[in-house]
């Protein structure tokens, strides 16, 4: 059965299988007139049964529901073709409904990875086992896009929009002032950290996140419900030990490089990672793609601070001291 929260706003569990993320928390508000539900799951059978079960539970008519997406990814997203409906609005973020467009360069994205260090044959391979790419909505929603301030109003919840860039470009937090609830997504978590990463030397998004996280730092909030685990009450204090986490990281690049000149994808495998394999070469290679994005996030930030220096010209950029 569904958790209530406060009245009239709950929570269903989705299980994300063989995820290190584990399940993603799905928010139900419910109304006299329409319902909202906040992030979704994976488009899969597990996932699907889940909420579908959560929804019944709660007696949700679909046709009364609309469906807000904090950011993108596919944990968040892939179930929404499920359960919308031709009376359904489907919110997101303008920045992040680009990410859907049919049209989008991926090759642009492939040929970033390889010269950051990635062999084509571990690419592929990364690419057909990415939950992004298997988990993703099947159809399209219109959506209805959000920009930052704008407001929903369902039942008694007023819920501003926070633009909140660095987990993705275009990531919303909803933010209930009178009730000071903030549904974080993936912007702040409480048991894990967030994951920042980079595909694009045009995005510092790790300086996004941090300029994120000294937005949100002083909201008055009494509760926090992020997109996956356990909901939290001390919102400045997690976004301090997130933003030393990050300083510490940061370091933590910088000794791997010490005097070298490396790729990305090199130094990303002299990083410490909670993932129990005993090498870099047993990582799975789903996980040495998101290992690389974080990795190349923090070089990026520390770019931008000239406290290293990219070299390019050659097929495989590389970073050294200044």
């Amino acid at each position: 059965m569904p958790e209530e929260i406060m009245p009239r706003l709950y929570r269903i569990i989705i299980p994300l299988p063989n995820s290190p993320l584990k399940d993603l928390n799905s928010y139900v508000i419910k109304s006299d007139d329409r319902n909202l539900i906040i992030d979704t799951g994976f488009n899969r059978s597990v996932c699907f049964e889940a909420m579908d079960k959560g929804l019944r539970d709660l007696d949700i008519d679909l046709t009364k529901t609309d469906f807000m997406l904090t950011h993108m990814h596919s944990d968040h997203t892939g179930l929404v073709s499920r359960f919308f409906t031709d009376t359904s609005k489907v919110y997101i973020s303008r920045i992040d409904s680009m990410v859907f467009n049919e049209n989008i360069d991926w090759q642009a994205m492939l040929d970033y990875a390889l010269s950051s260090g990635f062999q084509l044959e571990e690419l592929v391979k990364a690419m057909e086992s990415h939950p992004g790419f298997k988990y993703s909505p099947k159809k399209i929603p219109e959506f209805t896009l959000l920009d930052d301030g704008n407001i929903i109003h369902i039942g008694d919840y007023k819920l501003k929009c926070l633009l909140t860039p660095g987990h993705t470009e275009g990531h919303m937090c909803l933010y209930e002032e009178e009730k000071q609830i903030l549904f974080s997504g993936d912007h702040v978590l409480f048991d894990i950290t967030p994951h920042i990463e980079s595909w694009s030397y045009e995005v510092n998004s790790l300086k996004n996140y941090m300029e994120s996280l000294n937005r949100t730092r002083n909201l008055p909030v009494k509760l926090a419900l992020p997109g996956h685990r356990n909901f939290f009450t001390d919102l400045k204090g997690r976004i301090d030990e997130l933003k030393e986490h990050h300083e510490t990281r940061a370091n933590e690049v910088l000794e791997v490089l010490g005097n070298n000149t490396m790729s990305a994808y090199d130094i990303a495998a002299g990083m410490t990672w909670d993932i129990d394999c005993e090498n870099w070469e047993q990582f799975p290679t789903a996980q040495k793609w998101f290992a690389v994005g974080e990795a190349i996030a923090h070089l990026r930030y520390l770019e931008s601070e000239g406290r290293i220096k990219r070299n390019t010209g050659h097929k495989i950029v590389t970073f050294s001291a200044p």
